[in-house]
């Protein structure tokens, strides 16, 4: 993470914390499996207070469980009472926007003020894939923007003489954000005035410069008021550094495979992971993870302090690649304290 143009800030804003789940699979393990454990990851999530609880859409992905994103998200919801649920993000491109207003305009009717509808640009699967999703339409640079504008349509009041409804979804005005590793959504969530979620979690590079474009050129909108900012975490915590750093394997294991394309069901943890690989690998990891933070409470807590000072964001959206749910589960407990010792150290 290239470090701000403008002086260092050694303080932050209170923060609060919300989860990214990809739906793992494990190896060994069912889908069955992966979806059962999201639920509980959330009803665990919202026990500690956490803000929202996302899914991501992927699909073709071996390991991952979340491609009909919006019926994870209605499992989810239903499965929770307060927290909010949404997508983290639902890859417009893939689909009308009428379709995506209708789904999401349901599950805001059957959960009134909990549903969000985060929108990413990328296809989250491989070319093949893509064509399979999208048949044999074209896109011009001028359709995620365009395709973003007519969801917001769709989900406010409907006008008089409005040709198309949706039905449910006109009048839910179901919250949109914008999510992105690069500067163009940055740039477009600040000319819309919508919030905004860097994907930090596997793409950190340009994780500051894009939240200093997106302040500095926010535009106040009908559905916020001023910047709001939201970064992806990787995090594994447990009671020691040694405990998280082997935790931390089957992370280090996936990125692997992401980076070699050898994609796969998430592994267990094995001892001595990254020594074991050569100075490239290593460095490449390290790259792809270099917002993570791993360890123990103390070191969790400086990390945690360190993105916060950093970015000074609303939010921070942890994704936990932990084997053992119950072990990933402790890891949010360690992390909801570190959380908290910083708020309350701010507030004083």
């Amino acid at each position: 993470m290239n470090a701000p143009t403008h002086s260092a800030i050694k303080t932050h804003p209170p923060f609060t914390l919300s989860m990214l789940d990809l739906v793992a699979v494990r190896e060994g393990k069912s889908v069955r499996h992966a979806l059962d454990t999201a639920l509980e990851t959330a009803q665990h999530a919202e026990r500690l207070g956490f803000t929202r609880y996302w899914l991501a859409e992927h699909h073709n992905m071996a390991g991952i469980a979340s491609s009909a994103t919006a019926v994870m998200v209605g499992h989810i919801a239903g499965g929770t009472t307060k927290i909010r649920v949404g997508s983290g993000g639902i890859m417009l491109p893939n689909h009308a926007p009428l379709v995506v207003a209708e789904a999401f305009g349901t599950l805001a009717e059957l959960y009134p003020n909990r549903i969000d509808l985060g929108l990413g640009r990328a296809p989250g699967t491989d070319r093949v894939t893509m064509r399979a999703l999208r048949r044999d339409r074209v896109e011009s640079e001028d359709d995620f923007p365009n395709d973003v504008q007519e969801l917001q349509r769709l989900l406010g009041p409907a006008q008089p003489g409005q040709p198309i409804v949706a039905m449910p979804g006109a009048g839910t005005q179901v919250p949109i954000w914008l999510l992105g590793s690069s500067l163009y959504s940055a740039q477009l969530a600040a000319q819309l005035g919508l919030p905004f979620a860097f994907a930090s979690h596997f793409a950190p590079r340009m994780l500051l410069q894009a939240i200093q474009i997106y302040r500095e050129t926010f535009r106040p909108s009908a559905q916020l008021a001023a910047p709001y900012v939201a970064i992806g975490v990787p995090l594994v915590a447990a009671p020691t550094d040694d405990e998280a750093t082997y935790l931390a394997s089957s992370t280090h294991q996936r990125v692997l495979g992401i980076l070699t394309g050898r994609r796969g069901q998430l592994p267990p943890p094995v001892e001595n992971f990254l020594p074991q690989l050569d100075h490239g690998a290593q460095a490449a990891i390290a790259d792809f993870l270099a917002a993570a933070v791993i360890g123990g409470p103390d070191t969790v807590r400086a990390g945690l302090q360190r993105l916060a000072e950093l970015t000074q964001a609303n939010e921070l959206v942890l994704v936990s690649d932990v084997y053992e749910s119950a072990l990933r589960m402790r890891g949010l407990d360690i992390a909801a304290a570190a959380a908290r010792s910083l708020n309350a150290a701010v507030a004083q």
